[in-house]
C-alpha cells in the first residue's frame, strides 16, 4: 500500500524540501529587490515620497494577506500530513475541498472590507495620508485572489512537496515585476504622469503575480492528479466528518498561523503607526525627512533582509508537515531528533547569511538604493536582527506543527508587549535606531520563551546543536573578517559612491564569503554532520580531504 512516510528519511525529506523552498524564496527576493534599480531611476525625485507610500501600502496589505488568508494554507499542510501519516488520505482531499470553499468566501469578504474600507485604514496606519487611499485598494484586488493561490500550496506541501510551491513563487515574482516596471515607465516616463498612479500600478502588479501563480499551481495539480486519487483508493475510507467538524478543525489549527505569520507584520504596523509621532517627541524634522528615515528601516533594509529571513520561511514551511506526520504516529524520540536537525540547519544557513549580509552592506545598498552612510547602517543593525526573526518564524512553526498552538500565541503577545512598551524609550535614546533596537529586545524574549520551553516538552540534543552552532559561528566569523577586510581596502581607495564598482564589488565579495565559509564546513566536516552523507560527493568534487 503506499503511503507517504516521513520518518525513515526525515532529514533527506527537510533538507530537499527547504532545498526548494529556499531557492524559490531566494530568487524571487532577489527579483523583488533588483526592480528597485530602475523602478527608482524612472521615480526620479519623487522616489522617497513613492517609496514610504509604497511601503505605507503593503505593511497594511501584508496584515490584510495574513487575515484573508487565515492560517488556512498551514493549517492545511498540517492537516493534510496528519491524515497522510494515519493513511486517510481521502479525508485529507475532503478537508482541502472545504477549505477551498472557506478561502474563496474569505478572499472576497477582505477583499470589499480592505477596498472600501482604504479611507479608514489610511486614517489609522497612514497617519490619515490621503495619498494612501488608492494604493490600499489596488491591493484590495490582490486580496480576491490570493487565499486560493495560499491554499493551493498549503495541499502540496501537506504532501511535502515543495516544488510546485518554489516555482509558482518565481514565477509570480517575475509577471508581477515585469507588470510593475512597464506600468511605471509607461506612466512616469512615456506620459510624464503622476508618481501616485505609477505607485498605485505598481501594487496592483501583486494581483498580475498571483492570478499566474494560480495558473502555475493548477497544472501541477493536474499532473499528478492520477497518484493522488491512487493514493485515495488504497487508504482508509473517508472518515465519517461532516462539513461544520471540518470547519472547526481548519479554524482551531488556522488561528494560530494567523497571528503568528502576523507576527512581523505586527511590528513593522506598529512601527509604522508610532515612528512619526514619537520621533516628533525627541527631533525637529519635517514630514519628508521623517518619511526617509522610516522608509529606510521600514521599507528598504527591510526589503533586502526578508531574502535572508526567507530562508528561515522555507525551513518552516518544510518542518511543518514533516513534524506533524511525527507527532501523529507519537514518535517521540524521532521528533526530538528533527527539532535537533531543523535549528541546525537553520543555523548553518542564517548565521553566515547574516553575517555576510552585514559584510557587504556598503556595496548591497549602493548597488540598490545609492550610497547613504545611514542607510548602511541601518542594514548592518537589521541583518544582525534578522537572525532573530528567522528564529521566530521556525520556533513558532515548529511549535505549531507539534500542536502547542496556545504556547506559541501566548509567547508572541509577551515579546510585542515587551516591544511595545520599550519603543518610546529606544527611539528617545536612539532615534531612528529606535524601532530596530525595540523588534531586536522583543523578538529575543519571544525566542528565549519558546526554545526554553520546547526544551521542556520536546529535550532535544542541546550539547550537539551548541557543539555545531559554535563551529557556525567560529566559520562564518572568519568568512565575516575577510570580506570587511577586502570591502576596507577597496572603499579606501576607489570611493564608495560608484553604483557599477559596487556591483562588481559586491559579486567578488559575496564569491569570497561563500568559498571561505564552504570550505571550512567541508574541510572540518561539520557540513556532513548537518547536512548528511550527500555532502561527501560535494568534497569529492572540489578535492577537500
Amino acid at each position: 500500500m503506499p503511503v507517504i512516510d516521513p520518518e525513515p528519511s526525515s532529514q533527506d525529506t527537510m533538507l530537499k524540501g527547504s532545498a526548494w523552498m529556499t531557492a524559490g524564496s531566494i530568487f524571487s527576493r532577489i527579483l523583488g529587490a533588483i526592480y528597485i534599480i530602475p523602478w527608482m531611476a524612472w521615480m526620479g525625485s519623487y522616489y522617497p515620497a513613492a517609496n514610504a507610500l509604497y511601503a505605507k501600502g503593503y505593511n497594511i496589505y501584508s496584515l490584510f494577506l495574513i487575515i484573508s488568508t487565515a492560517g488556512i494554507p498551514g493549517a492545511i499542510s498540517k492537516q493534510i500530513s496528519h491524515y497522510n501519516a494515519l493513511d486517510q488520505y481521502a479525508t485529507g482531499n475532503k478537508l482541502f475541498k472545504h477549505g477551498l470553499k472557506i478561502m474563496t468566501f474569505m478572499g472576497v469578504i477582505f477583499g470589499a472590507v480592505m477596498y472600501f474600507g482604504a479611507p479608514v485604514l489610511a486614517a489609522i496606519f497612514t497617519d490619515g495620508d490621503p495619498r494612501s487611499i488608492p494604493v490600499i485598494k489596488s491591493l484590495a484586488v490582490a486580496v480576491l485572489i490570493i487565499p486560493i493561490l495560499s491554499i493551493l500550496r498549503g495541499y502540496l506541501q501537506g504532501y511535502s512537496d515543495m516544488a510546485p510551491s518554489a516555482i509558482s513563487q518565481f514565477i509570480e515574482q517575475i509577471a508581477r515585476v515585469i507588470y510593475m516596471l512597464l506600468a511605471t515607465y509607461v506612466i512616469m516616463i512615456v506620459n510624464k504622469g503622476s508618481y501616485i498612479n505609477a505607485v498605485v500600478q505598481s501594487t496592483f502588479a501583486a494581483f498580475i503575480g498571483a492570478a499566474v501563480a494560480i495558473g502555475i499551481l493548477v497544472l501541477a495539480l493536474l499532473r499528478r492528479l492520477p497518484k493522488l486519487r491512487r493514493l485515495s483508493r488504497n487508504g482508509q475510507p473517508i472518515a465519517n466528518v461532516n462539513e461544520r467538524n471540518f470547519t472547526r478543525e481548519i479554524f482551531q489549527q488556522a488561528v494560530p498561523f494567523i497571528i503568528l505569520d502576523a507576527g512581523i507584520t505586527f511590528f513593522n504596523l506598529f512601527d509604522q503607526s508610532t515612528f512619526n509621532q514619537f520621533m516628533r517627541m525627541f527631533v525637529n524634522a519635517t514630514g519628508a525627512q521623517l518619511d526617509n528615515y522610516y522608509s529606510l528601516f521600514g521599507f528598504q533594509a527591510n526589503k533586502l533582509i526578508m531574502i535572508i529571513v526567507s530562508l528561515s520561511t522555507a525551513m518552516a514551511v518544510t518542518a511543518v508537515p514533516i513534524l506533524s506526520g511525527l507527532y501523529s504516529k507519537g514518535d517521540k524520540k524521532n521528533i526530538e531528533n528533527q527539532i535537533s536537525n531543523t535549528l541546525e540547519l537553520f543555523f548553518f544557513i542564517m548565521i553566515p547569511a547574516s553575517l555576510g549580509m552585514y559584510a557587504v552592506a556598503q556595496p548591497l545598498w549602493t548597488t540598490f538604493y545609492r550610497y547613504d552612510a545611514l542607510g548602511v547602517l541601518m542594514l548592518q543593525f537589521s541583518s544582525i536582527i534578522s537572525i532573530l526573526l528567522g528564529l521566530f518564524t521556525v520556533l513558532s512553526a515548529v511549535l505549531q506543527a507539534l500542536y502547542r498552538n496556545r504556547l506559541a500565541i501566548k509567547y508572541f503577545v509577551y515579546g510585542l508587549i515587551v516591544k511595545v512598551v520599550v519603543q518610546l524609550p529606544m527611539i528617545g535614546l536612539f532615534h531612528e535606531f529606535g524601532p530596530l533596537i525595540a523588534t531586536s529586545i522583543g523578538m529575543a524574549v519571544v525566542c528565549w520563551l519558546m526554545i526554553r520551553e520546547l526544551h521542556v516538552i520536546y529535550p532535544f540534543n542541546t550539547g550537539r546543536i551548541s557543539r555545531r552552532i559554535s563551529g557556525i559561528i567560529l566559520f562564518s566569523l572568519i568568512m565575516f573578517v575577510s570580506v570587511m577586510f577586502v570591502n576596507w581596502v577597496v572603499f579606501h581607495f576607489v570611493g564608495n559612491s560608484d553604483r557599477i564598482i559596487s556591483v562588481v564589488v559586491l559579486v567578488i565579495e559575496a564569491g569570497l564569503g561563500g568559498v571561505i565559509y564552504g570550505y571550512l564546513v567541508l574541510k572540518t566536516s561539520l557540513a556532513d554532520k548537518i547536512l548528511g552523507p550527500r555532502v561527501e560527493r560535494i568534497r569529492r568534487i572540489f578535492n577537500i580531504r
